[in-house]
């Protein structure tokens, strides 16, 4: 038996064959699931590109860093011989002192960039929501198909 409600109010009843409309079929049942389990999957691929992004952008920031220390302590290195070789040479201050500062203030600039390179990269993180998620997901599905 089915009740309907008409348009003006009134409920009517009405003989379905012995099972109540309001009950799903095992194919009503299925493609629900199957339509809340997509959703489901596709919710945590989205959480996990969201957290995956911020850890991919820090890490290539802190790559950046590194590698700008890199290129800086290599120039630099090219003035601190020629420093060098200028001491040697003139046993003076005025020139390869000159040239002493430049490398020195090179070397602070490489050390800069290598405490921001390495404050960057332990900012990376695993995708802790998502993975606590998932595994609340997979135990609650474990859980329910052991019941069956």
């Amino acid at each position: 038996m089915t009740l309907t409600a008409n348009p003006n109010g009134a409920v009517s009843t009405e003989k379905t064959g012995g099972r109540h409309a309001a009950e799903p079929t095992v194919g009503q049942l299925v493609a629900d699931a199957s339509a809340h389990f997509s959703l489901l999957m596709r919710s945590e691929i989205e959480l996990a590109k969201l957290e995956m992004k911020s850890s991919v952008k820090n890490a290539g920031v802190g790559i950046g860093f590194f590698g700008a220390a890199v290129v800086v302590l290599v120039f630099s290195l090219v003035f601190g011989f020629i420093a060098l070789a200028e001491g040697i040479n003139a046993l003076g201050l005025s020139r390869w002192l000159s040239y002493l500062i430049v490398f020195v203030g090179q070397l602070v600039f490489v050390g800069l960039a290598v405490y921001l390179g390495i404050k960057k990269v332990k900012r990376v993180k695993a995708p802790q929501r998502t993975i606590s998620t998932s595994k609340d997901t997979v135990a609650y599905l474990q859980s329910n198909i052991k019941r069956r």
